[in-house]
């Protein structure tokens, strides 16, 4: 009793290594071992895993040597098919060669384990996010083309700056020295309101330079380390609401857009007009851009209601879309033949969609066929659709296959025009009347016709 008083598991071990006694003090291990009734009358090895008989026959001999006794991890099999690890300590007790094994469940500390191995992965699991973040701000703030600092609340002292406020503060040991005079009390008047409301806050100064150029000073208020810091942001006043300042290369990439002989146009995604250069205004009869803006763009382009849906659907699954053909027509009924290469732009909003239209009806083409003739190709026929009707398309189709297969068994014949009809399944004459209506072949001479 005081044995199992001790244990969670106690065996009673005879001279030969076999189990002649179990005692179990807890429920819930006898109830993971498998097959522990059975332990009466077998070796200790056998009710153990593999990989831990060696340290059972270990812990046996050990125990004849009366020393201190040793503590094992033994492996038992489980019920479920997994191992129940025990700690055993073993130790010889009389003359008879007994040996009382003690063990105590280590599966708690296993749990306990397992615990700390999942807090150290979820812990690196956050550093590396928050190296990722610093690694993120860190290219944001020296990238940034507007001057970005860190200010100590309490003291107004620069901690950080990124490489656009270097380069307009210079070597300025005060923030505000980089003012003019009467924008110093502007200054400490917004630091005042950030700290009192908590709320961002802006203010317009003007720099102490030669121009004396106005600026925006927005700050923000944050803590880190038990400290106070201003976010400073500083940047040019808009003259417009909403307007933003063009580098001087992207206003002259405008120019060419709005003068190039290819109209294009801007819609947003709903397809209604933003803005339009002067040659779409000319192939859709337009006196000016205002009678544009706001109108849908089907109005003028494609040559049925679908032309346009089929378009913008391919936008916004693929992104782009080249070479669509299809026609526009203008105000005054003129109709154009174009093609189109368009883009889908999401630049931090809604998004808008930009169209290239340009006239292909002046095009020359290699071979110009007359208006009844057959397309000679699949690539001519796929011209037609949105221009013929379904039946006429399958009736070209069909002409089509019928003459590309004529074709085919004059060449493999040589041109024996017999032998092509045998092989096509037709009278002679019926070949000679479909002959005349492709135009295939020399009728005046029947050469080959044995």
């Amino acid at each position: 009793m005081l044995i199992m008083a001790a244990a969670d598991i106690a065996l009673i071990i005879d001279e030969g290594g076999v189990i002649r006694d179990v005692a179990f003090n807890s429920e819930d291990l006898a109830g993971s071992l498998e097959g522990y009734e059975r332990w009466l009358g077998r070796p200790w090895v056998e009710t153990v895993a593999v990989d831990s008989r060696p340290k059972v026959e270990s812990m046996i001999r050990d125990s004849a040597a009366h020393g201190a006794p040793h503590w094992r991890h033994v492996n038992h099999l489980a019920s479920d098919g997994l191992s129940v690890p025990v700690l055993y300590s073993a130790v010889q007790v009389g003359h008879q060669g007994r040996v009382v094994a003690i063990g105590r469940d280590l599966r708690p500390m296993s749990v306990l384990q397992q615990r700390l191995v999942d807090a150290q992965h979820s812990l690196e699991r956050d550093y590396s996010r928050l190296r990722h973040v610093e690694t993120r701000y860190r290219l944001l703030f020296q990238i940034s083309a507007e001057p970005v600092l860190i200010l100590d609340a309490a003291t107004q002292k620069v901690l950080e700056a990124n490489p656009a406020a270097a380069a307009l503060f210079g070597a300025r040991p005060n923030f505000t020295t980089a003012f003019a005079a009467d924008g110093a009390g502007a200054l400490q008047t917004l630091f005042a309101t950030v700290r009192a409301t908590g709320r961002p806050d802006e203010v317009r100064v003007r720099l102490a330079d030669e121009d004396g150029r106005e600026v925006t000073v927005s700050a923000s208020l944050f803590r880190q380390d038990n400290a106070s810091l201003f976010l400073i942001r500083i940047t040019s006043p808009q003259t417009d609401a909403g307007a933003t300042v063009v580098p001087p290369r992207k206003s002259k990439l405008l120019k060419v857009v709005e003068r190039a002989p290819d109209a294009f146009v801007v819609t947003g995604t709903d397809g209604h007009i933003l803005t339009a250069n002067a040659a779409f205004l000319e192939m859709a009869q337009l006196a000016n851009e205002d009678q544009a803006q706001g109108e849908k763009l089907e109005r003028w382009l494609g040559r049925s209601g679908v032309d346009l849906d089929v378009l913008m659907m391919n936008l916004r699954q693929r992104g782009s879309v080249r070479l669509f053909a299809t026609a526009m027509r203008g105000e005054h009924g003129a109709i154009s033949e174009v093609e189109i290469s368009a883009v889908a732009v999401a630049n931090g909003g809604p998004g808008c969609f930009g169209f290239a239209i340009r006239n292909v009806g002046r095009r020359l083409t290699a071979e110009p066929r007359s208006g009844r003739e057959l397309p000679r190709s699949v690539e001519q026929l796929t011209e037609l659709i949105g221009r013929v009707s379904l039946k006429e398309l399958v009736r070209e189709a069909t002409d089509v296959i019928e003459r590309l297969c004529i074709e085919a068994a004059l060449e493999l014949t040589n041109d024996n025009r017999a032998s092509a009809a045998e092989m096509l399944g037709l009278s002679r004459q019926s070949l000679y009347v479909k002959l005349r209506r492709y135009g295939l072949g020399d009728l005046g001479v029947e050469a080959g016709e044995a």
